[in-house]
């Protein structure tokens, strides 16, 4: 394959969207989403940053002592992204509850959910669909007169039925056809 500029991509802009398990899923970047999927609001410049993490245990021969196979012991796939509007999608996320202009902070974080995740540059799209999404970290909440009220959180993408911790979904014809 020859280099090409146009396979260069940028994250420029999207938006991140949760909705109950069980709530009917996109399947590519281009279908509209439920009407129970909301939008959590603005994230910071960060954006959102994937992570896959991979724990292995060595087997190794007796003879020689080397290293003659690798055992994958687990897998992890998180998102992370600050949300930086203070609404009730983004607090309902983070705090695990929200109503009538309240939240109840315990130990009872929420639910998992379904999320959505679309990246923009341009006219080409990248959807991410996490089917089974848990927020299993929450950075700290920052209260100060020279920054947005923040609300950092990962999310540990959990299999679906068929195995699946997330979908990718891309429109960009020269990515598709390379595949």
């Amino acid at each position: 394959m020859a280099l090409s500029a146009d396979n260069v991509k940028v994250g420029v802009t999207g938006g991140a969207f949760k909705a109950p398990i069980g709530t009917t899923l996109p399947t590519t970047s281009a279908a509209a989403l439920n009407a129970a999927f909301k939008e959590v609001g603005y994230l910071d410049e960060g954006g959102i940053v994937q992570s896959i993490g991979t724990d292995t245990t060595d087997i190794k021969a007796w003879q020689d002592a080397t290293t003659v196979r690798k055992v994958k012991t687990s897998f992890d796939l998180t998102y992370q992204l600050t949300m930086i509007e203070s609404n009730e999608y983004t607090l309902s996320a983070y705090f695990g509850n929200y109503a009538a202009g309240a939240v109840e902070i315990s130990a009872d974080l929420g639910a998992r959910q379904s999320w959505v995740f679309n990246v923009v540059d341009g006219s080409d799209r990248i959807r991410i669909v996490i089917p089974d999404g848990d927020i299993t970290e929450r950075g700290d909440v920052e209260f100060k007169n020279d920054g947005a009220i923040a609300y950092p959180v990962t999310i540990t993408a959990y299999p679906d039925d068929s195995g699946t911790n997330a979908y990718l979904y891309l429109t960009d014809a020269d990515i598709l056809a390379s595949a």
